[in-house]
């Protein structure tokens, strides 16, 4: 069964750093596009960083310059890096991973349990 395990989560005051980190199992990892997400109460589930299996990056404009996705095929194992952290980062992350198959234009998603972030002082 496909397992997508995050960690890392908890409270930070605003200016510090959090290291999420992800680990999947029972899917062929390296062909995969590994996605971060964050929810709050009342707000729809937001992208905050994609990183493909060519290892192409993407950030939402509120996270850019302040996290960094990274992957590491070899541990199946993606990782965000969240530094200058403020409070309006508080959210449950998750940890996404998806492939397309574009003949049949199908998309398979699996999602992580999710980890608590708190960012206050």
């Amino acid at each position: 069964q496909v397992q997508l395990v995050e960690s890392g989560g908890g409270l930070v005051q605003p200016g510090g750093s959090l290291r999420l980190s992800c680990a999947a199992s029972r899917i062929p990892f390296s062909i995969y596009n590994m996605d971060w997400y964050r929810q709050t109460p009342g707000k729809e589930r937001e992208l905050v960083a994609s990183i493909t299996r060519g290892y192409s990056t993407n950030y939402a404009n509120s996270v850019k310059g302040r996290f960094t996705i990274s992957r590491d095929n070899a541990k199946n194992t993606v990782y965000l890096q969240m530094n200058s952290l403020k409070p309006e980062d508080t959210a449950v992350y998750y940890c996404n991973a998806n492939v397309m198959d574009d003949a049949f234009r199908q998309r398979t998603d699996h999602w992580g349990q999710g980890t608590r972030v708190t960012v206050s002082s």
